[in-house]
């Protein structure tokens, strides 16, 4: 029972991380429709930035602050300087520049910060473990995670909802064409849009840190968990992203934890493991699939 809780709370930090991320695609995907695979290449910017800083200063704060400001401003650099050329152009075109950015940005770090891959470490003050129940500690900075996706998922909420620029995102996201038309400047809008969603990736790189290597190409591999993430959620939902989110890291933790056990019932140790540790690879795309059977569109497609 402890160690099904202490995998429940892994897959939940692992689904806000991927809510970080997904969120910021989602607004990007979803409301100005582009296909932007560089997403990943701004949470590797944001984990740079973060180590680097970290590792000068001694400050993981620092740290988090300098992944927000770098990202952030790689993504305002990068949308005014070449993607907003790419809102008119089919998605084809869209996936072939940004794929292009990936390239881009991974030769560019290793000019700046070597092959080698950068560690950063859990800081001192969440170095601890907490006990949620007697018996089961776990990490106090996994924790820390969950709370920052919490406060993040509510900031998000608040602002697409209950704001005046969430009310200008969603109607941009209808008809940018009578936006425009009624004054609004949506050029600076999607900018401000691409900004937002580059720090969100920033800072999902910068949390995970501690966790992994900071290394070149760390975003390919969490953007393709990403997609599977909006697919399932649905297109430019930020409720989607949340509830894809926490069902990915959810399946995919849970599936590599206890899928080798369950088949050992009725295989033998090695082949239980081999078959376990495969059938868990595939989870989250059977969940995608059965979810798109059922519901097409995904879970809560953007009204």
């Amino acid at each position: 029972m402890l160690l099904f809780l202490e995998q429940v709370l892994n897959g939940l930090q692992l689904g806000f991380m991927l809510f970080l991320m997904a969120a910021g695609l989602t607004l990007v995907f979803g409301i100005m429709g582009l296909i932007n695979l560089a997403h990943g290449s701004l949470y590797m910017v944001g984990a740079y930035g973060a180590a680097a800083v970290t590792g000068l200063s001694g400050s993981f704060l620092l740290g988090l602050a300098a992944a927000l400001l770098s990202a952030g401003l790689c993504g305002l650099l990068l949308e005014l300087v070449a993607l907003r050329r790419l809102y008119d152009r089919d998605h084809l075109d869209q996936v072939l520049a940004t794929f292009g950015l990936i390239l881009f940005f991974n030769e560019l770090t290793k000019i700046l910060f070597g092959p080698q891959p950068l560690y950063l470490n859990v800081p001192d003050w969440l170095q601890g473990t907490v006990e949620l129940i007697p018996g089961a500690p776990y990490p106090a900075y996994r924790l820390a995670v969950i709370g920052v996706g919490i406060l993040v998922a509510l900031g998000l909420f608040l602002l697409v909802n209950r704001s005046r620029l969430g009310m200008l995102i969603r109607a941009g996201a209808s008809n940018r064409e009578m936006v425009s038309a009624l004054g609004v400047n949506i050029g600076l809008l999607y900018t401000l849009v691409f900004g937002l969603g580059a720090m969100l990736a920033g800072l999902a790189g910068a949390l995970v840190g501690p966790l992994l290597s900071v290394e070149v190409g760390m975003g390919e591999g969490v953007l393709i968990l990403t997609f599977v993430v909006i697919v399932i959620g649905g297109i430019g939902s930020i409720k989607g992203a949340l509830v894809g989110a926490l069902l990915v890291g959810l399946v995919d933790t849970l599936g590599r934890a206890f899928l080798p056990g369950l088949l050992e019932w009725s295989l033998s140790t090695e082949a239980a493991s081999s078959l376990g540790a495969s059938l868990a690879s595939i989870a989250i795309y059977l969940l995608m699939a059965l979810i798109l059977v059922w519901r097409p569109q995904g879970l809560f497609p953007a009204q």
